[in-house]
């Protein structure tokens, strides 16, 4: 019995990469999937302290509200009175969120008043204010 040995016209052997390109498509779903985003009110405010402070690294919706009465939600400025709607609108990107509200020391307590009653009036129960921990 004679062995037949043939010659590849191309000189090299073709790598099929159709599994590799499916498997980084797939990683790369899982990733995106798998991201959480964190959405920032738009301004540093002075919080705070407090001995009761405790961390929540859930992913939340943050106000802000700056020392002189500005509100801020998602990097812009917004009125009191569509703090409800934006609220709202950011529910349903994240139904399980919790609202933060990061007041500065030196704001006004009516407007962090208002602005946790819009929060809830759109419907989250969980609403908490941002705080630092106390040094001891």
């Amino acid at each position: 019995m004679r062995r037949r040995h043939t010659r590849l016209q191309g000189g090299a052997a073709d790598i099929n990469l159709t599994p590799l390109i499916d498997m980084v498509f797939i990683l790369l779903i899982f990733f995106i999937v798998t991201t959480s985003f964190v959405k920032e009110a738009g301004i540093e405010v002075s919080r705070p302290s407090a001995h009761s402070a405790e961390r929540k690294t859930e992913g939340n919706i943050m106000i802000a509200i700056s020392e002189n009465g500005e509100v801020w939600m998602d990097k812009r400025r917004i009125g009191i009175e569509t703090v409800r709607a934006n609220v709202e609108r950011m529910r349903v990107e994240r139904p399980e969120g919790a609202v933060i509200v990061l007041a500065d020391e030196g704001s006004e307590t009516g407007l962090l008043v208002r602005v946790i009653d819009q929060a809830r009036m759109a419907g989250v129960s969980n609403v908490s204010i941002a705080t630092q921990e106390r040094r001891r």
